[in-house]
């Protein structure tokens, strides 16, 4: 049995924490500052590593402490449920968080709202911990809109900049689309199981289906299930990047650098493909929703892959990235292996973090510069960013023993594995075409970056040199868990096993023998991971790698005869396939012209000029400009009123008698 103190301090700690350097840090320095919210994660790390060692020896935890809300029969219980699954979750947040905030006081140096942005990413900390280890849908609907508000905070966290007000408000907007319908299915939650609690609501799942609750949805007939988690996975579309919602997630790159690794790596983004793993049991139970799922996520893993082949901005290319791995991770939960699913989320956490943590390292070292077409050579003053950069590049591309290539190869065969029709067809070409897109574009960046021509202004040079320490230990400790995360996972957790009942998730996942790709695998004689000389990803992955630095090491002016050569696809790319545009075009100004139209032909004629103010308002100052003439402040006119107004009323008591 779990400690319910450890327990309860692990998210209380950050919150603990951002709230007195939110409340005071303006009477603090930046060093007390910085102290006080790292420490707490840092602590809370160490906790949340200590619960995952219990966990592993078998400990786990299910119960509510307080009531929050309490109206008849409407009871909303404040609990943890934690198991394989939120120990996973707990130790990658924390984990992440604890070396983003490391980076951060050296990042962050100088900066007028350094305490305030450590308040913010601890908050954040607090809020993802919320949302993974509550026991209820209430509990987990506070936490995704806690990470919604504070993210919305910290992409627009220097005010000042239109853009980034722009791009926070964007992300604000399109989140509340998604989170529309994940409230939907939370209250349909409510309605079919008449609870919130996970266990509960799971364990009634198979009689749901057996009562043949159906309803009718646009005029389409559809299971209860069914739409329950279509509504659930339409709030995981906005929240973790997915097409048609993911336009805010490469926009979120205004913020401050280290927000943007905490984001895209461990927490917010997460959220969706999160949800969707806890809520397997009812996923397993409607083929539609999983049908959605994994083509949602294979359109977006291939869409974005594409965009960002061409993308300049080194933030950017690592942002469209994570909407493209975010699209894996989906396809992999669509094709029921959740653990597959999640251990690609934790091993992606700890490479794109350390990816847009170096990012921010060359960022810093070259005076703000985020276009690599004004870099190169940088590997002659950043030794210890080119290489754990190097190593990000490597796990992210899927090249053995680093982490990406343990994971997206169990998703790769798991779609190639499991029978969906044509909808599996297009998630295994979109799986398989994204490696060597993902390997050459990370190139492509790195090559640009470090290698290339030396491209560097020259009154940047003199500022040219390696991070300090407090930036560059984190992105080593980063580094280490891209290069061991996928081989632990495998080798030492035994995460992919194909008998879910006996492998490390346990219970805490949900699959039908008949769905589960890894079973099939497991009686096809899976070749194992030793064998990956034999397998497509691993060499379309060296393609990619291999085609990058021959465009960009080598023959530098094939890029630019490439470009020219087909320039509508280009720039149909440049332009992210024209989504904004297509929104700004289809929502934005039709918003607009309504807008205009009620405010000249409803305030302005309506009510400033027509009965409102003409009629009503015109009358009533009419009337009262009467009344204050007949108000002359002589005496014996009001004698006169008064006389009269006696005169009246015996006249009316005479008629009446």
């Amino acid at each position: 049995m779990l400690n319910t103190t450890e327990l309860l301090a692990i998210p209380a700690l950050p919150l603990i924490a951002s709230l007195i350097v939110g409340l005071f840090g303006w009477a603090l320095k930046e060093k007390l500052s910085h102290s006080i919210t790292t420490g707490s994660v840092m602590v809370s790390a160490a906790l949340s590593v200590h619960v995952f060692t219990q966990v592993l020896g078998g400990a786990s935890f299910y119960g509510n402490f307080w009531t929050w809300m309490l109206s008849d029969t409407f009871v909303v219980p404040v609990g943890m449920m934690i198991d394989q699954l939120t120990a996973v979750m707990m130790i990658t947040v924390t984990i992440v968080s604890a070396c983003v905030h490391i980076y951060t006081i050296g990042y962050m140096h100088g900066d007028p709202g350094y305490s305030r942005f450590f308040s913010y990413i601890s908050g954040f900390t607090f809020s993802m911990l919320v949302l993974v280890m509550g026991n209820n849908f209430f509990t987990l609907f506070f936490g995704w809109e806690a990470v919604g508000l504070v993210s919305y905070l910290l992409i627009g966290f220097w005010f000042r900049r239109e853009s980034a007000n722009f791009a926070a408000l964007k992300a604000f907007i399109v989140n509340r689309v998604g989170d529309f319908g994940f409230l939907v299915g939370v209250l349909a939650i409510w309605y079919y199981f008449g609870t919130f609690d996970y266990r509960e609501v799971f364990a009634h799942v198979p009689a749901l289906m057996a009562q043949g609750h159906t309803l009718h949805f646009f005029g389409w007939e559809m299971t209860a299930i069914t739409f329950i988690c279509l509504a659930l996975f339409v709030g995981a579309m906005g929240k973790s990047g997915q097409v048609p919602l993911h336009v805010w997630l490469p926009d979120s790159m205004e913020g401050p650098t280290p927000i943007s690794a905490l984001i895209h790596a461990a927490t917010m983004v997460t959220a969706g493909v999160f949800m969707v793993a806890r809520c397997s049991p009812m996923f397993e139970y409607s083929e539609t929703a999983l049908a959605a799922v994994v083509l949602v996520g294979a359109i977006t893993a291939w869409m974005c892959a594409t965009i960002g082949l061409v993308q300049n901005d080194i933030k950017r290319v690592i942002a469209y990235s994570t909407c493209s791995q975010l699209g894996y991770m989906f396809v992999a939960c669509g094709v029921s292996a959740y653990s597959v699913g999640i251990f690609h989320l934790m091993t992606h956490a700890y490479f794109k973090a350390l990816l847009f943590l170096a990012a921010g390292s060359v960022i810093h070292a070259v005076l703000g510069e985020q276009d690599i077409r004004k870099m190169g050579q940088l590997r002659k003053y950043m030794p210890i960013t080119y290489i754990t950069m190097l190593i990000a590049g490597l796990a992210l591309a899927g090249i053995p023993p680093f982490a990406g290539f343990w994971s997206k190869d169990l998703i790769i065969e798991s779609v190639a594995a499991r029978e969906m029709g044509w909808i599996g067809q297009f998630a295994y070409f979109a799986v398989l075409s994204g490696v060597f897109m993902t390997a050459f574009y990370t190139f492509r960046m790195f090559f640009l970056t470090f290698h290339n021509s030396d491209r560097v202004p020259a009154k940047t040079k003199s500022h040219l040199h390696e991070s300090p320490k407090v930036i560059t230990v984190p992105l080593i400790l980063l580094a280490i868990g891209a290069l061991g995360a996928g081989a632990w996972g495998v080798l030492g957790l035994d995460i992919a096993n194909p008998e879910i009942a006996e492998g490390f998730f346990g219970n805490s996942l949900f699959v039908m023998d008949q769905h589960n790709p890894l079973l099939i695998l497991a009686e096809e004689g899976h070749h194992g991971w030793y064998q990956f000389l034999g397998s497509a990803p691993f060499w379309l992955a060296v393609g990619g790698i291999g085609l990058a630095f021959a465009m960009y090491c080598k023959e530098t002016d094939m890029p630019g005869k490439f470009a020219n050569a087909a320039k509508p696809v280009h720039t149909f790319l440049l332009n992210k396939w024209y989504w904004d545009e297509l929104y700004e075009r289809t929502l934005m100004r039709p918003a607009q012209c309504l807008g205009n139209m009620l405010w000249q032909k409803g305030d302005l004629a309506m009510i400033d000029k027509g009965f409102i103010h003409g009629g009503i308002v015109g009358s009533v100052l009419a009337g009262m400009e009467r009344v204050r003439s007949s108000q002359t402040g002589f005496v014996y006119h009001y004698a006169f009123a008064m006389v009269i107004g006696v005169f009246g009323a015996l006249t009316y008591l005479v008629l009446k008698g």
